[in-house]
């Protein structure tokens, strides 16, 4: 049985495929799953493209030409709310779709036919996840550069749980952040994956797990490098707290 890994952007788990104890890799659907073993677990990771189907195309793929006993996703989101930071990572607790709207058929955020708004990620590997990541961030100054974290201007970053919020929208203004905030009070920050792999896995009935790193507050001062930050930071948060994670699993 195999971890299955998964994030938007390859500059997302650069550091992780970089060390890798790869043993072959497929391409299927116009992505290559890394098949190997990492912490001591056989895992298969793959770069999904952006976006809610490019995701979910992808996570169904994983389960059902590997045997996939749990799915990670992991890298970049944006803040919606003021006591979220550039540098903080979420563990995602719910997982709702800010534009899935089929009213009047069904109440707004529901998925037809599923009977449901949000889906909730595995108890059990959440709460080790916020183990292993606040372990990661006792390491941080030894992982990653004090002139990197002040280039980001990341300041004593956190880790929380956290809902989160999908959708096939780019957040870049306060508007839209506004909008989001007041329909899904609970969400902390928005991103394009999450919500839709974390639906196939419910299909599937596959343990779901994701994790955050927050790179820009999701409004107009929105303008981080992404795949810089994605690279430089938001790879090296995601090798420590998997690496750390896997060796509880």
């Amino acid at each position: 049985m195999y971890i299955g890994i998964i994030s938007a952007m390859k500059e997302e788990i650069q550091a992780v495929l970089e060390i890798l104890d790869l043993e072959k890799q497929q391409v299927k659907g116009m992505r290559t799953y890394y098949i190997g073993t990492l912490a001591g677990k056989k895992v298969v990771l793959v770069f999904s493209r952006w976006g809610k189907v490019a995701s979910a195309t992808t996570a169904t793929q994983l389960i059902n030409d590997f045997e996939i006993d749990e799915i990670l996703f992991t890298g970049v989101a944006g803040a919606i709310h003021d006591e979220i930071s550039i540098g903080d990572i979420l563990i995602g607790r719910a997982l709702f779709q800010h534009d899935m709207n089929a009213s009047p058929m069904v109440r707004k955020f529901e998925v037809p036919l599923l009977n449901k708004t949000y889906f909730e990620t595995d108890s059990d590997r959440r709460e080790k996840l916020l183990v292993s990541g606040e372990k990661f961030l006792t390491e941080i100054g030894t992982i990653i550069s004090e002139d990197t974290l002040k280039d980001f201007n990341i300041s004593l970053p956190k880790i929380i749980l956290a809902d989160i919020a999908s959708g096939d929208q780019f957040i870049s203004t306060q508007k839209q952040s506004e909008t989001i905030r007041k329909g899904l009070p609970s969400v902390r920050c928005v991103e394009m994956e999450g919500a839709a792999v974390a639906q196939v896995c419910f299909e599937y009935k596959i343990p779901f797990s994701i994790i955050r790193t927050i790179s820009d507050n999701a409004n107009s001062n929105a303008h981080v490098d992404f795949p810089r930050f994605a690279n430089v930071v938001a790879s090296k948060y995601a090798l420590g707290i998997l690496s750390n994670y896997l060796s509880t699993v």
